[in-house]
């Protein structure tokens, strides 16, 4: 059974954070909030979390995980950016946007896109995820909670309680983030192109 945090949105209680981080650290997954919707997310080297998503949104072997980080620092290591790309990017976070960049050796191989050796990197303007992230110390490996043949992502808490709970281990609730995944954009050639529009502006990438 998933525990069921319910978690202030603008001033998120210390006490909870620190159990959800324990839990993550403890090879847990969890479902949480972010500033597009809700996503699952563990620990990037969390074997058992990672084939628990995709078996949950039945992904296949092409898809593009998002690591989320809280700050540029975190992000640096994980993707190869160069001068352009960095400030094209730094200009639209924090913010509801997933980059699609080379990966450095530093993020598992199991998380790379098989051909393109890339990974989805993020930092979201969310309260309660910044909080989650710096008492974490560490990237969350993501992914939209979007089950299959739904056309929306689960919106409420306790809803993602009762339909994930046997295979979560916490949900965090801070109350609705809205239904609109992350606006994905790929910078893999050096060159924007976008891959998904959501909820962050695509016009700055066109």
């Amino acid at each position: 059974m998933a525990k069921y945090f319910d978690v202030h949105p603008d001033n998120p209680q210390p006490r909870a954070i620190k159990q959800v981080a324990e839990i993550i650290r403890d090879n847990g997954l969890i479902a949480y909030p972010t500033d597009s919707c809700f996503a699952l997310g563990c620990r990037p080297g969390n074997q058992d979390g990672v084939e628990r998503i995709t078996t949950i949104r039945h992904l296949d072997a092409r898809h593009h995980f998002t690591l989320v980080c809280r700050d540029f620092a975190q992000l640096g290591q994980l993707v190869h950016i160069d001068n352009n790309v960095f400030r094209a990017i730094k200009a639209a976070t924090p913010g509801s946007y997933t980059f699609i960049l080379p990966a450095t050796k530093e993020v598992p191989r199991r998380l790379l896109h098989p051909k393109k050796k890339t990974v989805g990197v993020r930092i979201p303007a969310h309260v309660t995820t910044q909080a989650l992230l710096a008492e974490l110390g560490e990237p969350l490996l993501s992914s939209t909670l979007l089950l299959p043949g739904e056309a929306e992502p689960l919106t409420q808490g306790w809803e993602i309680k009762e339909e994930l709970d046997h295979v979560l281990d916490a949900v965090i609730d801070s109350g609705d983030c809205g239904t609109e995944p992350t606006t994905v954009v790929d910078f893999s050639s050096g060159e924007p192109e976008i891959v998904r529009r959501g909820a962050g502006d695509p016009g700055r990438f066109e």
